[in-house]
């Protein structure tokens, strides 16, 4: 596809996108309110903790812009709260705190994406298009599947997921973020089959694996430990060392 013809693609799937900008930084959220809007999403902007809770709490934004260092509310606890009220909103995570302990945190708190500051709009524009593309994509005949096993039961249509608790007597919720939904899918999907890190890269996280980026390994712990809290002792999904996971 030409280079122009792309950038009309993603400008087109941007014009019904409502963008919240959760950001306290007059210079930053300047910079990306504009941009957002230049390339025509609709940018709401919040500038502290709790106006940015009560904002993404609504319902009303397809992908949610968040700093973790908040006034007030910080950005992590946002964000636990906001998953802890079932809202799954795609979240990216924007901080200047770019170690590996500071993105397992906000991985393990329900971000869908880290981006470290200072970050260029370009990549910017190219990780919401990714995790629209991913949420919000076009209906396919696969849409309206369902998955079980002895344990889990997957709804793609609605991407909800339910586990039986040990007595395997009822079914529970598991609160997931669109990422382990998808993730949790496609191993269960190919059950028995060793699913490599290339391939989860490609078709989960829409971006080319790399030995560096400890982003699918953080997401496959933070599903392991949701299911745990219902089946401690399953042991679903299994790392095959040197090769990738295993439903």
């Amino acid at each position: 596809m030409p280079e122009s013809d792309k950038h009309d693609a993603g400008r087109s799937a941007s014009l019904a996108c409502r963008v919240l900008l959760v950001e306290d930084d007059d210079e930053v959220s300047s910079l990306v309110q504009a941009s957002l809007q230049q390339q025509g999403y609709t940018v709401d902007l919040c500038c502290d903790g709790e106006a940015g809770l009560d904002a993404a709490l609504s319902g009303l934004h397809q992908v949610i812009l968040l700093d973790v260092m908040l006034p007030g509310l910080d950005g992590l606890s946002l964000l636990n709260r906001l998953r802890a009220g079932e809202k799954d909103t795609p979240v990216i995570l924007l901080s200047a705190l770019g170690e590996e302990q500071d993105r397992i945190r906000g991985f393990h708190s329900g971000a869908d994406d880290y981006l470290p500051k200072p970050f260029s709009m370009q990549e910017l524009m190219l990780r919401i298009q990714v995790l629209l593309r991913r949420c919000y994509a076009a209906a396919s005949p696969d849409d309206n599947a369902e998955l079980s096993d002895g344990y889990l039961q997957l709804c793609k249509k609605e991407k909800r997921a339910w586990v039986r608790n040990v007595a395997g007597e009822s079914l529970k919720k598991l609160d997931l973020t669109p990422v382990e939904f998808e993730l949790l899918w496609l191993l269960l999907k190919q059950k028995d089959e060793v699913l490599s890190r290339p391939y989860l890269y490609q078709l989960v996280l829409n971006r080319s694996f790399s030995r560096y980026d400890r982003s699918l390994d953080m997401h496959i712990s933070n599903l392991r430990n949701k299911i745990r809290r219902y089946l401690p002792d399953a042991g679903l999904i299994q790392t095959v060392r040197g090769q990738g996971y295993r439903y």
